[in-house]
């Protein structure tokens, strides 16, 4: 009995062993899997590894506003909007930075004007008809501002300008019913957004910049040349064609000819 009993646990642990090896042996092919690919993508493009750390020190660079006491006491909690801008306006090329920075600078601006008019135009209405007046100005900016984004002009140019105006607008004017101080939070937010996009919009033309225009130019060149080997072979394939089908008529008629 206890004899089965060892040749029942020897199983068990072994197969326990069996498995856990799998386990690994599964784990170290995915770690090398993806190794793999790492390898092969930053060697494809070394400017996404520059790209990488290009994003990593503006991030770092903003978020200084959050750690030294004198330049968080003058922008407070809004110096997070600076981290945020950085984030989602810092692409891959010159152009496409810019483009987004510009965009969300100006959307802002416009935003935040708009919200405080808006918040100055409600408390004109008193205490009782105030949220109601806010309410309905967010519905109508917000409403109006999302139709436009369908149109085809607009959502390619203007389709990340129309959210953020959105996005600030709203944010002016629901946060202005609980804090009267609209004027210095709406400067802090515009500063600290102006603040994260020059931050992006410089690293990206400073520290090696790509440009668009010089990664399309390679691109049609690689496709042209691409073209080029398709047409050639095309022609080859067809001159080869016509003297076959030459070579048999030949036969042909030299065939008919001699049976006659």
């Amino acid at each position: 009995m206890m004899k089965d009993m060892e040749i029942v646990n020897e199983e068990k642990s072994s197969l326990v062993n069996s498995l856990i090896m799998a386990k690994y042996d599964k784990i170290k092919s995915d770690i090398n899997h993806i190794s793999q690919i790492t390898k092969e993508l930053a060697q494809e493009d070394p400017k996404k590894i520059v790209h990488s750390m290009k994003v990593a020190l503006a991030i770092t660079l903003v978020s200084l506003f959050y750690y030294f006491d004198p330049l968080y006491q003058g922008f407070g909690v809004n110096a997070m909007w600076a981290v945020l801008t950085v984030v989602v306006v810092f692409e891959f090329s010159v152009g496409a930075t810019l483009g987004k920075g510009v965009n969300r600078a100006l959307a802002t601006v416009l935003g935040a004007m708009c919200g405080f008019g808006a918040h100055r135009l409600a408390t004109l209405s008193g205490e009782n008809l105030e949220p109601v007046f806010l309410g309905f100005f967010v519905f109508i900016t917000a409403a109006v501002t999302t139709f436009m984004r369908f149109f085809p002009k607009m959502k390619a140019r203007f389709d990340y300008g129309l959210l953020i105006f959105i996005l600030t607008f709203c944010l002016i004017c629901v946060s202005g019913y609980r804090d009267d101080e609209v004027i210095d939070m709406a400067h802090r937010r515009i500063s600290t957004i102006l603040i994260g996009s020059s931050t992006a919009v410089i690293i990206c033309v400073v520290i090696c910049p790509v440009w668009a225009g010089t990664d399309l130019h390679k691109l049609v060149a690689t496709n042209i040349l691409t073209l080029a080997l398709f047409l050639q072979g095309i022609t080859y394939y067809l001159t080869f064609k016509y003297l076959s089908l030459n070579i048999c008529f030949q036969k042909i008629i030299y065939n008919i000819n001699g049976k006659k």
